[in-house]
């Protein structure tokens, strides 16, 4: 029975390879061409010997029907592709091996090429304004099937040059929910002999788990951590956010207060601009009196990126103005709260989570 070789870390890929009594540097080899060299297929591995190649054949490929140079080790098959009309959005739906889809989306932005990947086929949260969430939740992804959609971009991005320079973990799915299984992901492509990628190069955002931001903090990681908020107030928030009925704001945000005083790392507030909902002077006023928390010896230990909502067709509510936009950024930013309005990007290809998955499912 063959299993994803993206789920093995890189002491188990050395066992392996001593289970089959070759020399340690064969693991070496092995680890950098999954990750440095992106090779995806047994047939790359030139500098092995054509025994160990066959023993990655049977082990990790699955389908050892096709010829030699056609063999993959992903399990993870795009079906589905959207592209931008800019061109600077592309979204990529994948199939699991049992049939379930998640997507990832490259933004290209001047100097950055991010992607934004999922740790869930569908999602438990049910945030009423996400695509995802409206699907409800299906199963959590394997660290592998985390890896393989940044690998997938990284070997295109590669043909042309370029690298990927950031990873939002913003996809489908709640990353403290797949807690393990994420940090997994995120060890191995920060190994530096493999994909190399910087622990601050990656940013996590979570709903509001606070067991998860908890055990977070505990681990001292350099990753970028962003709260879903999207309002400064429990009856409204949990009204958009269901999570916020077990996990309030007051428990929320003494979880955030932990994290910059341990970490001492600013933290970022995610907010989903909604016309007439929560892009009010008053939400603005509210979040204003929340954020004072973060205030610490002279320093703002956090920043708001505020985007228009990215519509879906369950929810009825609209992406505010920009004019509102603007007004409700100026509030933040003269009570002394850095406050960034993000441009929303892929909006004709659905690129908001879950929305091609969902119309697949469909």
């Amino acid at each position: 029975m063959t299993i994803n070789i993206y789920n093995l870390s890189r002491e188990e890929l050395n066992s392996w390879v001593q289970s089959l009594d070759e020399p340690e540097y064969r693991s070496e080899q092995l680890w950098e061409g999954l990750y440095h060299q992106l090779w995806s297929s047994p047939d790359k591995f030139s500098n092995l010997p054509k025994l160990l190649r066959e023993k990655l054949t049977s082990s990790f490929v699955t389908d050892t029907s096709i010829a030699d140079e056609l063999r993959s080790f992903s399990s993870v098959k795009p079906i589905d592709k959207l592209e931008s009309r800019d061109h600077e959005t592309i979204k990529t739906l994948f199939s699991l091996p049992d049939g379930r889809q998640v997507e990832a989306v490259l933004m290209r932005y001047e100097k950055r090429r991010t992607l934004c990947i999922s740790t869930q086929a569908g999602c438990a949260m049910g945030c009423v304004f996400c695509a995802t969430g409206q699907m409800g939740y299906k199963r959590n992804l394997t660290s592998g099937e985390i890896i393989e959609q940044i690998l997938y971009y990284a070997r295109q991005l590669a043909q042309q040059n370029e690298q990927v320079t950031n990873i939002v973990i913003m996809g489908m799915g709640e990353p403290f929910h797949n807690y393990d299984a994420t940090m997994a992901a995120i060890e191995r492509l920060n190994d530096p002999q493999g994909f190399n990628l910087g622990a601050r190069r990656f940013t996590i955002s979570t709903v509001g788990l606070v067991p998860g931001i908890r055990r977070f903090t505990k681990d001292h990681s350099q990753i970028n951590l962003a709260i879903s908020l999207h309002a400064a107030d429990d009856t409204l928030r949990s009204q958009l956010l269901p999570i916020n009925r077990k996990f309030p704001l007051d428990e929320l945000f003494s979880a955030c207060l932990e994290y910059v005083q341990v970490t001492h790392r600013r933290l970022s507030f995610e907010w989903a601009l909604i016309e007439g909902v929560n892009d009010t002077p008053e939400q603005a006023e509210l979040l204003i009196q929340r954020l004072k928390l973060f205030r610490i010896k002279g320093s703002v230990l956090c920043h708001l990126n505020v985007i228009p909502l990215n519509p879906t067709k369950k929810y009825e509510g609209q992406a505010s103005t920009h004019q509102n936009a603007l007004a409700f950024q100026k509030l933040l930013e003269q009570a002394g709260f850095p406050c960034t309005i993000r441009l929303r990007r892929g909006i004709e290809i659905q690129a908001g989570c879950g929305q091609l998955a969902g119309e697949f499912v469909k």
